[in-house]
């Protein structure tokens, strides 16, 4: 299913994503090193035994990326002009490699672009979820969204 067109959202509009997620310690370890990321909480398991995590977690970096891109088929895919900005990036709860992560989107606000007729502005909120339903991420995101060509 591709994205929807600015006129197709409306405030309060609920996405259940069915896709869901394991994430690995390879996604961890890839990240972090693709991002330049050295920080012994993501890298260092003996480090990291000795501290209120118990083990290494998750680059929460990684868990915004997931969290937004498993939106994305239902929501922006191909509709997407621009992000514009993710503000109120939370992480509650530290994810671990083997949690297996879920995400609902709800559209938050709507607005027409004053400087382009041809789109619009929507945000979302994102909430990511674990295994135990426990909330381990949240995010306002803003994006530049197509308007339906009008003929």
């Amino acid at each position: 299913m591709g994205g929807l067109y600015y006129e197709e959202f409306g405030v309060g509009m609920r996405f259940e994503h069915v896709l869901r997620r394991t994430v690995t310690e390879s996604d961890n370890l890839l990240f972090s090193a693709l991002t330049h990321n050295p920080a012994a909480l993501h890298l260092d398991e003996e480090y990291m035994r000795g501290t209120e995590f118990g083990s290494r977690i998750v680059n929460s970096c990684f868990t915004l990326a997931l969290m937004v891109g498993v939106s994305v088929a239902d929501t922006t895919l191909g509709t997407t002009i621009a992000n514009l900005g993710w503000d109120e990036v939370r992480f509650p709860r530290p994810v671990y490699p083997g949690d297996t992560l879920r995400t609902e989107t709800v559209v938050h606000e709507m607005r027409e672009s004053r400087s382009r007729p041809d789109a619009g502005i929507v945000v979302f909120v994102h909430r990511c979820f674990n295994q135990r339903n426990e909330e381990v991420g949240s995010c306002k995101r803003s994006a530049l969204m197509k308007r339906k060509a009008v003929a």
